[in-house]
């Protein structure tokens, strides 16, 4: 059991080791490259070593390439297991040929012959309609059997219901409809399936239909036992009839479940991750992700975190001329294949054109089992990543595509295109470059494009301030003060008509410390952040900081990723402002100067639910840039809570605010390093004392990333 359980991060353990009877029903909101397909079937290990029978366990999924994919995963380690793993339709299939109390499923529906799902001529179809005087704008062949259809549409239409029971000729829809119905309509069926199936796990939850949904709630019934990992940021698969809503209700539908995000990403450098997570911006709080970063791969492409690029092309041949060399040059340079190049379109006309014209360039072309560059639409390569994506067309009427219909459905086809291109951008594993030519030949004719609106999600660059250093300092104290002001009457408001507070504020408290950065010109670059993919956060945390200024806060809250409290000294209370938002994050006071002070923070510190805190162990700022001795009280918090201790270094921030010189861009570092479980050293080692062990420890490893 413990080895299923290695190299998991803590939010995917806390999803393998869910318990349903506790937890009730489970929701998994995965990330982009965030691992959900090893949680899924290490899900399925852990029940299975858990004494769970086999059999009893539903996994779905939507194609047959990535149920085999499941399978062989949770076989390596139970061989033959039984596992019913399977796609949407074979499972109905199979449900409709299983032995009833009364009969097959399939004759208990009235059916002569067993279904055999069948492509179907839409004419003969057709026919049968104009035969019982139905229009075709009435119903769709898949919706046949389907019981939300009018009542006169449903009662001219069951000679054509009666035809199929009588050959078997389904087509794939139907034997979802066949489904529910023989659940909902006949109980010994019901009973016999939910009885069989007593914990069900679905994969792609955000691409489900209604139909599929009712399928899950019929099987499940009034049970906990639903286990849902999908990612409403990539549900790109409307047009095929997929409901967004199933994922975005699923806490209503299921108002005692739980949630869990996983946002470590193990694909992607943390560059291109800045852009994916900036695609959504303005969404609700509830279901927003932060992807982090927890690739660390040491190959040079990927150690130099490249920004990604924006192309602008006065034509589609000077567009291919760049692209020619690019490749050559990186194939060069960094000993790559040309399979680890990808193209992605929004169209396949677009495709088509770049796989000519890079053939006619002496290119090869990515097809199954060769060594080409791989050019695909953004829909065939979701699943899929590359080292280097080049997204091409970036363009109004390309990406996004163009959205017709009245207003609802125009906002809603943009939505759809806006999580395309988020699934396009994390495709990109260390290089991305979009592509934005002005001018093209498109549908037969020579066409002026606009940039895409997406194009807004890129990072401005930084530009030099050419103010005096000292209306430089005023102007960046009256921004950050207005900001702080100006959000303290938003979280009013959100607090007397909204939810969710602690989600609002968590994002709140990210944007603030960006803006921070662009105010005072800090470039911003963080070391080993993928490190704290390894930490617990549903243990106690104490974060070891060395201290040179007051931006330290806004950088620490940024190389984290989330917000956290600060042990801080009880006279910064007095700063107006300042003191309201330190009490939302969690920031204890200390009375430095009062006998018991320290003990009056620690048990402040205990009454909160999960302790978690940054400690600036030298006590006061460093002038000088160099480590001074630690104090322990921060220490011995985090031996009395057994936490994780994770020291981070900063350099540069002191010269970029108290030590500056002038206003132009300055740079900032930040260094995380190996954490420190005491939970886990003082169950291998016994309680060692702090200043013979964990100190010195720490002190070293700070020391060493200096």
């Amino acid at each position: 059991m413990h080895t299923i359980l290695n190299g998991l991060n803590a939010d995917q353990r806390a999803a393998v080791l869910h318990n349903h009877e506790t937890g009730n029903q489970l929701l998994i909101l995965a990330g982009a490259g965030s691992g959900k397909t090893s949680v899924l079937t290490k899900r399925i290990q852990y029940r299975i070593g858990s004494g769970v029978n086999p059999t009893s366990i539903l996994a779905l999924t939507f194609t047959d390439l990535a149920a085999r994919e499941m399978r062989e995963r949770v076989e390596k380690l139970y061989p033959n297991s039984g596992v019913k793993l399977c796609t949407f339709h074979s499972l109905a299939l199979s449900l409709l040929k299983e032995e009833y109390p009364s009969g097959k499923g399939f004759e208990l529906l009235g059916f002569k012959k067993a279904p055999t799902p069948k492509e179907l001529s839409g004419n003969d179809f057709l026919c049968d309609l104009a035969e019982v005087g139905v229009q075709a704008k009435d119903i769709s062949r898949d919706e046949l059997f389907s019981d939300s259809l009018s009542s006169s549409v449903f009662k001219k239409t069951g000679i054509c219901r009666q035809k199929i029971k009588e050959t078997g000729e389904v087509v794939f829809e139907d034997l979802i409809y066949l489904a529910i119905a023989l659940i909902e309509k006949f109980q010994e069926a019901r009973i016999v399936l939910q009885d069989k199936f007593q914990e069900i796990l679905v994969d792609e939850y955000q691409d489900i239909n209604p139909s599929q949904y009712r399928l899950v709630r019929a099987l499940l019934g009034e049970r906990k036992s639903l286990f849902a990992v999908g990612d409403d940021d990539q549900a790109i698969y409307g047009f095929r009839g997929a409901d967004i809503g199933n994922i975005l209700r699923f806490r209503k539908d299921f108002q005692a479940s739980t949630l869990i995000r996983l946002e470590w990403n193990y694909r992607s450098v943390p560059q291109v991750l800045y852009l994916a997570n900036r695609i959504f911006v303005n969404k609700p709080p509830l279901l927003r992700k932060v992807l982090r970063a927890g690739n660390r791969r040491q190959d040079e492409l990927f150690l130099e975190n490249r920004i990604p690029e924006f192309w602008e092309s006065d034509c589609a041949r000077e567009e291919i001329r760049r692209l020619s060399v690019r490749i050559q040059e990186m194939r060069l340079d960094y000993n790559l294949k040309y399979s680890d190049f990808a193209i992605l379109v929004r169209y396949n006309r677009q495709r088509e054109y770049y796989e000519m014209v890079l053939q006619d360039a002496g290119f090869p072309i990515w097809t199954e089992n060769s060594d080409g560059i791989q050019v695909m639409t953004v829909h065939a390569s979701k699943g899929l990543q590359f080292p280097v994506v080049f997204y091409a067309g970036l363009a109004e009427g390309l990406t996004p595509g163009k959205c017709e219909g009245n207003r609802k459905k125009r906002k809603n086809q943009l939505a759809e295109e806006r999580r395309l291109f988020y699934v396009g951008v994390t495709r990109a594993e260390a290089v991305l470059v979009l592509l934005y030519c002005k001018e093209r030949f498109w549908k037969g004719k020579k066409v002026l494009f606009r940039p895409s609106q997406f194009l807004t999600c890129l990072e401005q660059p930084l530009k030099d301030s050419k103010m005096p250093l000292l209306l430089f300092k005023i102007f960046v104290v009256i921004k950050a003060l207005a900001y702080m002001a100006y959000a303290i009457v938003q979280i009013t408001f959100r607090r007397v008509f909204f939810r969710e507070i602690p989600q609002w504020l968590e994002r709140r408290v990210q944007e603030f410390s960006e803006f921070c950065m662009r105010i005072l010109r800090i470039n911003l670059h963080i070391e080993n952040q993928s490190l704290l993919a390894k930490v617990d956060w549903s243990r106690p945390v104490v974060i070891i900081a060395n201290h040179q200024s007051y931006s330290d806060i806004p950088v620490v809250f940024l190389t984290l990723g989330r917000s956290i409290g600060f042990l801080a000294k009880y006279e910064l209370k007095r700063i107006p402002f300042l003191n309201f938002w330190m009490k939302q994050l969690g920031c204890v006071f200390i009375r430095r100067k009062t006998s018991g002070g320290g003990k009056e923070a620690q048990q402040e510190l205990l009454d909160s639910q999960v302790p978690r805190i940054v400690v600036f162990p030298e006590g006061t700022r460093s002038k000088d840039s160099k480590l001074h001795p630690f104090k322990s009280g921060g220490f011995r918090l985090a031996a009395d809570w057994q936490a994780t201790i994770i020291p981070i270094v900063i350099r540069g921030t002191r010269s970029a605010w108290e030590a500056r010189k002038d206003s132009k861009i300055t740079s900032v570092n930040v260094n995380v390093c190996e954490p420190l479980d005491l939970k886990e050293v003082f169950e291998k080692e016994g309680k060692l004392k702090i200043r013979d062990f964990v100190i010195p420890e720490v002190r070293t490893r700070m020391e060493q990333a200096l």
